[in-house]
């Protein structure tokens, strides 16, 4: 328990801001299933419009602090390829 009024306080923002951070999380999270989902059943277009929204949500979180900037450029350009590699196997 916290000893402080201070301690106190920064253990509600603490609280406070962990569901926030949970919430934004679970929303990037829910796009880039979404792009899984389009590439799975191999709809390259509905893939495509699904980075490409995926794409600005998870570059919020960096800014956000909630990825390391490369973790996020890792997941972008490997999601990217497959997306692309779609449209070679198609074509």
């Amino acid at each position: 328990m916290a000893n402080s009024l201070q301690s106190a306080k920064r253990a509600r923002q603490s609280a406070k801001r962990q569901d926030i951070n949970k919430m934004r999380k679970s929303r990037i999270r829910t796009y880039l299933r979404r792009v899984e989902e389009a590439i799975a059943s191999g709809d390259q277009d509905r893939a495509r419009d699904a980075l490409r929204d995926a794409q600005p949500e998870l570059m919020r979180g960096v800014t956000r602090g909630l990825f390391h900037k490369n973790t996020a450029a890792r997941k972008m350009s490997r999601l990217s390829a497959r997306v692309k590699a779609m449209g070679a196997v198609a074509a």
